[in-house]
Order: structure tokens, then C-alpha cells, then sequence
């Protein structure tokens, strides 16, 4: 009778195995409640994806021209030599007038040009010389110029709407409006391998009015006499300019260090 009763008892490990499966009992309740009752579900057909359709893909434009290049280096003819390398000794008038005219244009009215701004886009330390000119209420040339080998060089010419001319880091920032009001095209250009090309072209969010600048430009009627202005004033203006001598401005930027990107309309 012993032995048939001892016989009956179940094993110590099937005990074992009964309580870990009535630990793991709830857990795998809430397994089994996560899945669906049915199983997984199809949700159809996966949608095709191809490649996009190229139109007339046998075509390619032919590479731009030196003329169409906006950064190819032209020597400004008819103009003196500028032994110290400095834009500050030239003319800025007469500059234009003569890049212009030797492209074939004619001079702007004076009234036309913006005030000139001279700052180191070429880092050699020393000025280069910034000129916009408003060809009607919208459109707008710059033009920027150097002293490359003491001979004055246009090292970049552009034509467009300019809804704001920045500087940062020795970078020159160029922002133009797009079909969507509001975002903006920002081209920006620097010094690099003996050109002032194009470095990043983004899009940022359309400033109205434009944010002001930590250093602005002095206008005609606030501006310093020429008595109390510091070497940019030394550059001579025509009787016939629409800015005083003392107008024209040595632009202080922020150190790379501190100042912003270029690409975020900085």
C-alpha cells in the first residue's frame, strides 16, 4: 500500500515545470492580448515604386561660357595701378563706369548706385570694393571688385532681385526672393582657389523687413564730416555722387568664431 501510494506522487521536476508555467501564465495572457485574434492581416498589394520618367535624356546643356561664369576674374581696363592692393585707393565711380562700359553698357546714373562698402572678401587683409546698382525698382547688379596683382579685377558680377546683401566669416551672402513668399534663395560665396564661387545654395525663411544689421551703414544725412572719419573715407567721390565721401563704409563683420552660419540667412 506504501509503495502504490509513493508510486502515485508526481516526480519533483514535472512540480517544477507547473510552477514556471503558473508564473508565466499572466505574461502570456498579455502576449497573447497585443496580438490580434485573427492573426496578422494583409493590407493589400505593396505599391509599385519606379525609377522617375527622364524626359529627352539624350540632351545636355553645353557648359557655361567664362562670360557666363558670375565669378570669372576680368581686369577693369583704363584704370591705374594700385601698387598698395587696396580698393580704398580707387575710385569707385570710375571703377564702374569702366567695368561697365568695357562690357559694352552704359554708366549708371549716379543716383542709381547704392552707397559702396568696402570689406575683405579675399582675405589678403586688405578692402575689396562691394557696388549694387538698382536697374529698375525690383532688379539689382552687384558687383565686387579686387586689386589682384595691382591691377583693379572684377571678381564677381550678378544680376537679380537682391532682397538682402549680407557678410559673415568672409563669406558674402546673397538672398533673393522665390515663388513661395515665404522662403527666400540663399546663394552664399566665398574666397576659394583664386575665385569668389559659390559655396552652399539653401533656402531660408522670408525676413520682412529685413533684420538690421549689428553694423549699419551710415546714411547721407547721419553721416560723419570727412574730418572724423577713419581711413574708408580717404577714398575720393565725384562731385556727382548721390553719396557723401564719408558714406562710404569699411563693413565690420562678426570673427568666424561668434558669427552665425551663412546657409540660415545669418
Amino acid at each position: 500500500m506504501l509503495r502504490s501510494r509513493w508510486r502515485s506522487r508526481p516526480p519533483l521536476t514535472s512540480l517544477a515545470a507547473l510552477v514556471s508555467l503558473a508564473a508565466l501564465a499572466p505574461l502570456l495572457g498579455l502576449l497573447a492580448g497585443c496580438a490580434g485574434v485573427e492573426g496578422p492581416e494583409s493590407e493589400g498589394r505593396a505599391r509599385d515604386v519606379k525609377a522617375p520618367l527622364a524626359l529627352w535624356p539624350e540632351y545636355s546643356p553645353a557648359p557655361p561660357r567664362r562670360e557666363e561664369n558670375p565669378a570669372a576674374r576680368k581686369p577693369v581696363p583704363g584704370l591705374p595701378r594700385v601698387p598698395g592692393g587696396s580698393m580704398a585707393a580707387a575710385d569707385p565711380l570710375t571703377v564702374l563706369d569702366a567695368d561697365i562700359s568695357a562690357g559694352g553698357g552704359t554708366p549708371p546714373a549716379p543716383k542709381a548706385v547704392r552707397r559702396p562698402v568696402l570689406h575683405d572678401l579675399t582675405a589678403d587683409g586688405k578692402p575689396d570694393l562691394i557696388m549694387a546698382v538698382d536697374l529698375d525698382p525690383r532688379n539689382s547688379e552687384l558687383r565686387v571688385y579686387s586689386v589682384q596683382k595691382q591691377v583693379v579685377t572684377r571678381v564677381l558680377v550678378l544680376r537679380g532681385v537682391l532682397a538682402g546683401v549680407e557678410l559673415a566669416a568672409g563669406h558674402l551672402v546673397i538672398r533673393e526672393p522665390t515663388k513661395d513668399p515665404r522662403y527666400v534663395s540663399v546663394t552664399d560665396y566665398t574666397w576659394d582657389n583664386g575665385e569668389l564661387g559659390l559655396w552652399d545654395l539653401t533656402l531660408d525663411d522670408a525676413r520682412t523687413p529685413q533684420t538690421p544689421s549689428q553694423h549699419p551703414t551710415p546714411t547721407p544725412a547721419s553721416a560723419p564730416t570727412p574730418a572724423s572719419v577713419s581711413s574708408p573715407a580717404s577714398v575720393p567721390a565725384p562731385a556727382s555722387a548721390s553719396w557723401p565721401v564719408s558714406a562710404i563704409t569699411s563693413a565690420s563683420v562678426p570673427s568666424p568664431a561668434s558669427a552665425s552660419s551663412p546657409g540660415a540667412g545669418s
